[in-house]
């Protein structure tokens, strides 16, 4: 049965129990990361988009702020706003904010502490949730260390920026149980406000996870007594409150990525109700069971299509087997039910995509915020002797066995018949079965001797602190870089840029590029303008000029070498080229030097950044024409909208049909010099846009390989002109005859008007809570219940009878100490709680 508690606890008690939680949480994270970062000195490095990304966006967004460049950002892509790119993997992150007091230099060995510290805060948030339900607070700590070591968190090491919505999401739960069960206003706008802040992504799927969590709430007597429809208004008044609150990014952020034609990618027909890949069940299921598979490393289930889908729903040590438990336990059945639609959600395609707004790209990434409530059940289970944790155990270990199999199952391979190879890294597989096993094992035989002992809840959470050491240590060493990797991103990346030395004068601008199997992002670390970037937020000009080129953009900026028009187009004068792989065949380039083990070659054909074209082609014309030439096109000619060539068709003439391209060297030559004739003589890039010069023999369109954005306005020799949009997603202004200095400042989009609207909202909410202080202060039946939840209370369990006796006698000893003292106040005492429960040592105070 359920019944209401009112919790009186001195906040000393309570503080340390968050604080040495903390404190043991870190101690996990430091033991399974420190192995690594000996071997690399200091540094983490892990694979794929953690070193690629990661690493280089830190270092990148923390020189931005400190520099104060926040508004274009030259160095990410051909060029990207600044606010718009970052705020979904740092801006909103209040961890990325901790770096800005080191020098950069410092950043990358910053990372791995700060993975540390979010796993720390995760336990923390996760035991602040889960308190609130739990009898002991011991158990609620091994519910924060479920829920902070999870299968998911481990996975998403490799998605550093995903593991501060995991710290923040329970802030966004707890606010809302405050809110109704409480009657504390004002935590709930903050708790939204700080959820959309730190990631705007996440932000979608916590918002319906929180409706769906609202709605199983209700089904328990103590929430819904909670909910009138006043109640009710004004919840939904605090979370449009705490929206408001959050647009000062969440705005500029939002009106970055319209205009992405990925956004608009939906699941249409059979797919909408089934998943393509069959072997996604398998996984999905399997995820429950077992410590993750690595992104791009599937094991389980290798062709399932989710390699960076972050599908992962495993508790350390136990797996599902507290789950299974509660279950089949007498507990609450909103919890139940939750986790039930929860499984269901994950398994038809279209409910799946409700997290991220009916996006076709499978995604699990909001398996986190089911977690937290499989971690609540779990503990539930454990700390009620009553429960059969054992039939947990078993059934656990039945669907364990049952994937087991896979590892038996025969496949063919050229043409014969192999056993025992079927997962994609069969070592790898028995090592999870392995651990699988070993975790319930040791959870089933710590239940089985010392559940009824005072000294269960400190056995069970050390050996969930081993186990969290030893299966992180395993999971990180299994997508740990070899020697060579630390090799390249340490020294040819981090450390790589001071070992270059490339001539450049001062007003002189250009780009380099770097032929595969580069690192997309070396142009990052050394601080190098490069066409080559892999990133998935920049503008939406750059995206959709990709596709007009027929060249998939996908999240990476990766043109091919036969597309060497782009690089004098993109005034591109460099291109890297691994010392150890052979140079690619590329027109117009020679050799110049190497440095930092690249070979660098020079592009004859360079062009520096802005110049006048001679001609122009429509829009139509140049969608007719092949899109495996029209790199070459845009060296004879720059594309106008039929707006655009009346208005400046006058000032070039249109390109005729004789005089299409012709994809021979000679011609590249000959159409880059003609250009390079009407380029400008300088260009010079700031805080604030650009600056350049150009003298032109007539009036002329003079195009920038800039991206186009909203936020651009442009000025020659001082008067405003308009920026045009042309070649699909490049700059252009209106230049006259002789010389000129043309200016052009960047905005953010968005930034001043969100700005505006949270101060706005701000001051809402402080008169709000203002508000609701001084009627409380007037009627004394609606004030604040401070630390006041509603617990499950169970009936007595079986206890021993000198326990039993004990207890009697020391209930008796209390009441007669406590009698004069009631009689005085005229209050009445709250006695020792059910199961051993004492109201001193719960979290919460007194009304």
């Amino acid at each position: 049965m359920t019944g209401e508690i009112p919790l009186h606890h001195g906040l000393g008690v309570e503080t340390r129990n968050y604080l040495k939680l903390f404190g043991i949480a870190l101690l996990i994270a430091a033991l399974f990361f420190l192995p690594y970062l000996i071997m690399d000195g200091g540094l983490f490095i892990y694979y794929g988009d953690f070193n690629v990304q990661q690493i280089p966006f830190y270092k990148l967004a923390h020189e931005a702020v400190r520099s104060g460049n926040l508004g274009w950002s030259w160095t990410t892509d051909l060029g990207a706003n600044f606010v718009g790119s970052y705020s979904f993997y740092l801006l909103g992150n209040p961890f990325f904010w901790l770096t800005i007091p080191f020098p950069n230099d410092f950043v990358p060995y910053l990372l791995a502490p700060l993975m540390m510290l979010k796993l720390a805060c995760a336990a923390v948030t996760g035991y602040a949730f889960i308190r609130r339900f739990t009898k002991t607070a011991r158990f609620a700590m091994v519910g924060g260390l479920f829920y902070a070591f999870s299968g998911f968190n481990i996975y998403n090491i490799f998605f550093n920026h995903f593991l501060e919505v995991a710290v923040f999401f329970p802030l966004l739960l707890i606010g809302l149980e405050e809110f109704v069960i409480n009657r504390r206003r004002g935590v709930f706008a903050l708790a939204v406000c700080l959820c959309a802040v730190v990631n705007y992504y996440f932000f979608v799927a916590e918002v319906i996870f929180t409706i769906l969590y609202f709605l199983f709430r209700l089904m328990a007597p103590e929430f819904r007594q909670g909910i009138t429809l006043k109640t009710f208004l004004l919840l939904a008044f605090e979370a449009v409150l705490g929206f408001l609150c959050s647009l000062f990014l969440l705005l500029p952020s939002v009106l970055a990525i319209l205009g992405n034609y990925r956004l608009d990618e939906r699941l249409s027909g059979f797919n909408m109700l089934l998943y393509d890949r069959v072997q996604r069940y398998g996984l999905i299921l399997e995820s429950l069971f077992f410590p993750p598979d690595m992104p791009a490393r599937p094991n389980f289930f290798p062709d399932s299509a989710s390699k960076w889908a972050s599908v992962s729903a495993y508790l350390p040590l136990i797996s599902l087997s507290g789950v299974v438990a509660y279950f089949r336990s007498s507990k609450p059945k909103w919890v139940k039910r939750l986790l039930l639609c929860c499984l269901v959600f994950a398994l038809i395609p279209i409910l799946n995509s409700m997290f991220q707004l009916f996006n076709s790209q499978y995604y699990a990434r909001w398996f986190f915020m089911p977690i937290l409530i499989m971690a609540l059940a779990s503990v539930l289970a454990l700390e009620d002797s009553r429960v059969d944790f054992g039939y947990g155990v078993k059934v656990t270990a039945g669907f364990m066995a049952g994937f087991m199999v896979i590892g038996l199952l025969p496949k063919v391979v050229e043409g014969e018949t192999v056993y025992f190879q079927l997962p994609g890294y069969i070592d790898r597989f028995w090592a999870y079965i392995l651990f699988g096993f070993a975790g319930i094992f040791v959870a089933w035989l710590l239940w089985r001797m010392f559940r009824r002992d005072r000294t269960f809840g400190s056995k069970f959470m050390a050996a969930v602190c081993v186990m969290c050491v030893v299966y992180g240590a395993m999971c990180i060493g299994l997508g740990k870089g070899s020697a060579n990797e630390v090799h390249n991103i340490a020294d040819l990346g981090i450390n790589g840029g001071e070992k270059l030395s490339l001539p450049k004068e001062e007003g002189e601008f250009y780009r380099i590029d770097l032929y595969e199997p580069a690192m997309d992002n070396y142009g990052m670390f050394w601080e190098m303008p490069s066409m080559r970037c892999f990133h998935s937020i920049v503008p939406a000009s750059v995206i959709n000029f990709y596709r007009a080129m027929g060249i998939d953009r996908g999240v990476g900026s990766r043109a091919d070498i036969s597309r060497i028009s782009l690089r004098s187009l993109f005034s591109v004068q460099y291109v890297f080229v691994h010392e150890v792989q052979s140079a690619p065949a590329m027109s117009g380039f020679s050799y110049y030097d190497t440095q930092n083990e690249f070979d660098i070659y020079v592009n004859n054909n360079f062009i520096p950044m802005g110049f006048a074209y001679r001609y122009y082609v429509t829009e139509q014309d140049f969608e007719d024409y092949p899109e495996s030439m029209r790199d070459r096109l845009l060296l004879k000619a720059v594309v106008l909208s039929p707006e655009q060539v009346e208005r400046y068709g006058g000032l070039m003439k249109e390109l005729p049909k004789s005089q299409y391209p012709i994809i021979t060297d000679e011609e590249l030559a000959r159409d880059s010099a003609l250009l390079r004739e009407t380029s400008g003589s300088s260009f010079a890039y700031d805080n604030g846009g650009f600056t350049s010069q150009i003298t032109l023999e007539q009036e002329s369109l003079v195009f920038y390989s800039v991206p186009y954005d909203e936020g651009w306005t442009a000025a020659v020799n001082g008067e405003p002109v308009e920026v045009e949009q042309v070649s699909v997603g490049f700059m252009a202004v209106k230049v006259p005859a002789g010389e000129n200095t043309i200016r052009f400042e960047y905005r953010t989009p968005g930034l001043k008007a969100g700005a505006m609207m949270t101060i706005f909202a701000g001051l809402l909410l402080a008169g709000y809570c203002l508000f609701v202080w001084r009627w409380r202060k007037k009627h004394p039946d609606c004030r604040l219940r401070p630390h006041r939840h509603r617990l499950f209370v169970e009936e007595e369990g079986e206890v021993l009878a000198s326990e039993a006796y004990l207890y009697h006698v020391a209930e008796k000893a209390r009441a007669g100490l406590k009698r004069p003292l009631l009689e005085h106040t005229g209050q009445e005492g709250a006695g020792k709680g059910p199961e051993g429960h004492n109201p001193d040592q719960s979290a919460g105070g007194a009304e």
